[in-house]
């Protein structure tokens, strides 16, 4: 199936999504905005009940169609391609109306090839916005008080879910970093899940970083238990001034750690002792909100210190890139190649 773009002018020239499924899903969810007759529905559900993938391609595109924050990303591109595609993205048009606005089915077709473009594109994000209560941006801190007296601060593009239901308290790092202060409650553990383990407590103050390879927990004062997701008996017990890296194989040894400079981001700062260039370069681009490019891969192993603001994350990288003996040009979006 094919669907005609915004703008297009050439005849025949048609949108095809490569999925062949989402492309039917697509054609579908345009057609449904005006035909509703008993028919069309008998056919539709006929189409959808014959593949659960259909069904399953159907309900994201109606679940993207649903999210405010899509459809305010979606009208703003139709008002930039000059589509005024307000009302047909958020409005079916009553039957008794469409002989009279027939207009409408033209407007509905390219906002809705812009939601679905604009979806797929922004989708983890949009994810990541559902299903998070708290977010930062890039190169920002967010403290927020948990419902228990405790308190969790975010750092740079950071994400967290929680649950304190029934009296549990539970919180998900769904990405980036963040620190916590626990009250104690001995009745009532604390447990925060990343990506690949959880870290149990009574009482206690630590940080939590996850990515898509590992967590990464550092213990302030107090006491924890770091155990795997994927196995409850892999487990360890940090003491104060004590880390740990989880990861899908399991997790590290126990390694004394310095929580000033690890938690360092907490007072605006980031510090490194004999890092690898590259990982303290990718340690900086969390807080910049822009692209670094590396033409080179001379200084890729140097190792560098330093102890750089955050607040101004493209000084801290053209710091860094000058002590590793690169230099740095800035092209116009916030590029910065390094070479």
């Amino acid at each position: 199936m094919g669907h005609k773009q915004a703008g297009d002018s050439r005849p025949g020239e048609t949108y095809q999504h490569p999925d062949p499924v989402t492309d039917e899903a697509l054609d579908w969810f345009m057609r449904l905005r005006e035909e509703n007759d008993p028919d069309t529905m008998a056919e539709f559900e006929r189409w959808r009940k014959d593949d659960p993938q259909r069904v399953a391609a159907f309900a994201r595109l109606s679940r993207l169609h649903a999210m405010p924050s899509l459809r305010k990303a979606t009208e703003k591109d139709a008002e930039r391609l000059g589509v005024g595609a307000t009302a047909p993205v958020v409005v079916a048009m009553p039957p008794r109306m469409r002989a009279a606005r027939r207009w409408v089915s033209a407007l509905s077709a390219i906002a809705a090839m812009l939601l679905v473009a604009v979806g797929w594109q922004q989708y983890p994000a949009l994810m990541l916005h559902w299903r998070s209560d708290y977010m930062t941006a890039t190169g920002e801190h967010l403290t927020v008080p948990l419902p228990d007296g405790s308190a969790v601060t975010l750092n740079t593009a950071s994400a967290i879910a929680i649950d304190f239901a029934g009296g549990r308290r539970r919180v998900s790092l769904l990405e980036g970093e963040a620190y916590f202060d626990v009250r104690h409650d001995a009745a009532h553990p604390f447990v925060v899940a990343g990506h690949f383990s959880e870290v149990e407590v009574k009482g206690t103050a630590f940080g939590v970083r996850t990515d898509e390879q590992e967590d990464l927990v550092v213990l302030e004062r107090g006491r924890v238990e770091v155990r795997r997701t994927a196995n409850k008996a892999d487990l360890a017990m940090l003491e104060p001034r004590q880390m740990i890296v989880a990861t899908a194989s399991g997790l590290s040894p126990v390694h004394n750690a310095d929580p000033m400079r690890s938690l360092a981001w907490r007072d605006g700062r980031i510090v490194f002792h004999d890092r690898p260039f590259r990982r303290a370069l990718a340690d900086l681009e969390r807080y910049y909100d822009g692209t670094v490019v590396v033409m080179t891969g001379q200084a890729g192993k140097r190792m560098v210190s330093g102890n750089y603001r955050i607040d101004d994350p493209e000084a801290a990288i053209r710091t860094l890139a000058t002590s590793a003996g690169l230099a740095v040009t800035r092209l116009p979006g916030g590029i910065l190649i390094l070479r």
